[in-house]
Order: structure tokens, then C-alpha cells, then sequence
């Protein structure tokens, strides 16, 4: 079982920056480095999307083209913690944003879809003010 929290959401003016955390805790102690890894975000009304995802050994990443060249995602193995740096945000940004993870063999595969995932966090708010 793991367990996904997230933080660091919170309001922020259009062109601003922030960086949301997400820790990794199982209950057999396994360490995040046997995930791969994820952010997604969600509006009132939509689909949750896709944002960025990152690959067990850091080697490989996936952006959305809406983020592409914004936000940079990154890992700390060690600390079992998922970073997501976002910068010049925009409203349209504006949405919860949700951590996941997934348990996979290869240390190399980017996990880019939604259905890829079974373990998520609760979500962080993040709200950007034109």
C-alpha cells in the first residue's frame, strides 16, 4: 500500500512560481525509486489530465505541451519525494493537482497516462490570480 501526499499548493499571481512536493510512504518500506511517478491536474467540470511524469531512475521525463518549457519536474529517491517546479504561471494553471505513482520493473519507462497509475494523493490546490 502506498501512500501519497501532497503539498505546497496555495495562490499565486499570473507569471509567479511555486513548487509542489509529493512524499512516497509504504507500509513495507519500499522505497520510491521502485516507481514511476506523475503529476496531474484537474479543473471543476473536466478530466483530470496529465501534467508531467517521470521515469523510476530520473532518466526520462514526459511534459504536456501546455507546460512544455514552465515546469520541470524532478525526484529525490533517497527522500521518497517528487517535485514539481512551476514557473510563469498562467490562470488557465489554476486546478488541484494530484500526485501518482505506480510500481514498475523498468527503471527507464515514463508512465504518461492516467488508467497507468493506482496510487494518488489527495491533491493540492493551486490557484493563479490574473
Amino acid at each position: 500500500q502506498v501512500e501519497l501526499v501532497e503539498s505546497g499548493g496555495g495562490p499565486v499571481e499570473t507569471g509567479g512560481s511555486l513548487r509542489l512536493s509529493c512524499s512516497l510512504s509504504t507500509v513495507s518500506g519500499r522505497s520510491s525509486s521502485k516507481y514511476a511517478m506523475g503529476w496531474f491536474r484537474q479543473t471543476p467540470g473536466k478530466e483530470r489530465e496529465v501534467v508531467s511524469a517521470i521515469s523510476r531512475d530520473a532518466s526520462n521525463t514526459y511534459y504536456s505541451d501546455s507546460v512544455k518549457g514552465r515546469f520541470t519536474i524532478s525526484r529525490n529517491n533517497p527522500e521518497d519525494t517528487l517535485y514539481l517546479e512551476m514557473s510563469s504561471l498562467k490562470p488557465e494553471d489554476t486546478a488541484v493537482y494530484y500526485c501518482a505513482a505506480k510500481r514498475i520493473v523498468f527503471e527507464s519507462a515514463v508512465l504518461d497516462r492516467i488508467a497507468q497509475y493506482d496510487s494518488w494523493g489527495q491533491g493540492t490546490q493551486v490557484t493563479v490570480s490574473s
